[in-house]
């Protein structure tokens, strides 16, 4: 497999400050490249698919940017877990 499309209709950020979104985001984005890029998850969710909707439980919240970041990431792993079968 050599390309991997991932379609986020919308994101709603509700109560967080744009820098703490932006951070989110950015933290999102990265840790969702890097989930999607280990090849031993990979192999485990290689097919196509959509998922119209995950729940992924409680994601435990800080506060400032780097609250943000670690937000992002947490809910990028969250995703990789729900994508495997």
């Amino acid at each position: 497999m050599s390309r991997i499309r991932v379609t986020i209709d919308r994101l709603v950020l509700k109560g967080f400050e744009a820098g703490e979104r932006k951070a989110l985001v950015e933290g999102l984005q990265g840790e969702l490249s890097r989930v999607l890029a280990d090849p031993g998850g990979r192999a485990k969710w290689a097919r196509s698919h959509r998922t119209p909707l995950l729940r992924l439980g409680a994601m435990p919240l800080e506060p400032g940017l780097s609250g943000g970041r670690k937000s992002g990431g947490g809910v990028a792993r969250a995703i990789g877990r729900g994508l495997r079968p």
